[in-house]
């Protein structure tokens, strides 16, 4: 735990990023990921709920982790310590893509060339998912910004929002998700199930097909994340439930600086809050037990059986 610490190591640890300062690297970088998340996608066996496109937290970036190709496999890695995108097999042979300002068709081009010139032949919907006035990756030639000083503090974020949040995850022992990146919402996630289906979900997600949802959310959920924002939104921790129990957004939550958004429709810890907090770990661990709380009190959940308490030595 970080607990009290001076603004300075604040700094270091949950740096700033607020939406202005990085509008244009967040949504090239954002479209980047759907480049290579639809490579794990087009590639990977189908899991429940879509945990097989995901992308997931490294000591240097994010990674598809292994995919399997054939008899081999492959894994591809965006390094934001070096700026690089890294292509490693199982065969040995690694190749490198540079992080820099480039449109997103020329970055479509060089992974999927690159690819192709070790032997990996795969084909990806070319259209981005869940954003406005989508362009095909092949003809974007509009997002092109790539800061480098901004996408490492991206990383790092991520970096502490998956550290707590894989410290939340291992309080259940029942079904419960990686902690991941959805490269569609552009959020790191973790899903716990209370082992009931759920009515089918209603859609209506941005370029998303409806039953796309529907295998997201077949099951009752509680879920929580980091978003890093968009348009006049700043980053935040988010938690929600679906279905929705009655009485949920009135639960009470912690800490006092999360509330519950009308607009969103689910619970919110802003990110800012969580940079001024005494202690930010307790913050963030406060909010995803909470919300998590008021989603399996108020909907009946077995928590007895759910929750996982570690085995002490006798």
């Amino acid at each position: 735990m970080v607990g009290s610490a001076p603004h300075s190591l604040t700094n270091m640890i949950w740096p700033p990023l607020p939406i202005a300062a990085w509008q244009d690297t967040r949504e090239t970088l954002h479209l980047w990921t759907q480049v290579v998340g639809k490579i794990r996608l087009a590639l990977a066996p189908k899991i429940n709920h879509w945990w097989h496109s995901t992308l997931y937290v490294t000591t240097r970036g994010l990674t598809t982790s292994t995919i399997h190709y054939g008899t081999g496999t492959f894994q591809i890695t965006f390094d934001f310590l070096n700026h690089q995108l890294l292509i490693e097999t199982s065969d040995g042979i690694t190749r490198t893509i540079e992080l820099t300002p480039r449109s997103v068709a020329d970055f479509y081009q060089a992974v999927m060339s690159t690819l192709k010139d070790i032997g990996i032949d795969v084909q990806i919907w070319t259209m981005p998912q869940e954003v406005t006035d989508p362009i095909p990756f092949e003809q974007d030639t509009q997002h092109v910004a790539y800061d480098p000083e901004s996408a490492q503090r991206f990383w790092r974020i991520l970096v502490q929002a998956d550290r707590l949040m894989t410290v939340f995850r291992s309080r259940y022992a029942g079904k419960c998700s990686p902690v991941h990146f959805f490269w569609g919402s552009f959020d790191l996630a973790v899903t716990r199930f209370s082992g009931r289906q759920a009515p089918d979900h209603p859609g209506g997600v941005p370029n998303m097909a409806d039953w796309v949802t529907r295998e997201a959310y077949s099951h009752e959920v509680s879920s929580c994340g980091f978003w890093f924002g968009g348009g006049s939104i700043e980053a935040l921790f988010y938690a929600y439930a679906y279905p929705t129990p009655d009485g949920f957004k009135e639960y009470s939550i912690q800490p006092e600086t999360a509330f519950y958004s009308a607009d969103m429709q689910e619970f919110v810890l802003p990110y800012e809050a969580v940079r001024q907090a005494d202690d930010p770990d307790t913050a963030v661990l406060e909010f995803l037990q909470t919300t998590y709380e008021a989603a399996a009190n108020l909907g009946g959940w077995d928590r007895a059986t759910l929750e996982y308490k570690p085995v002490v030595k006798g």
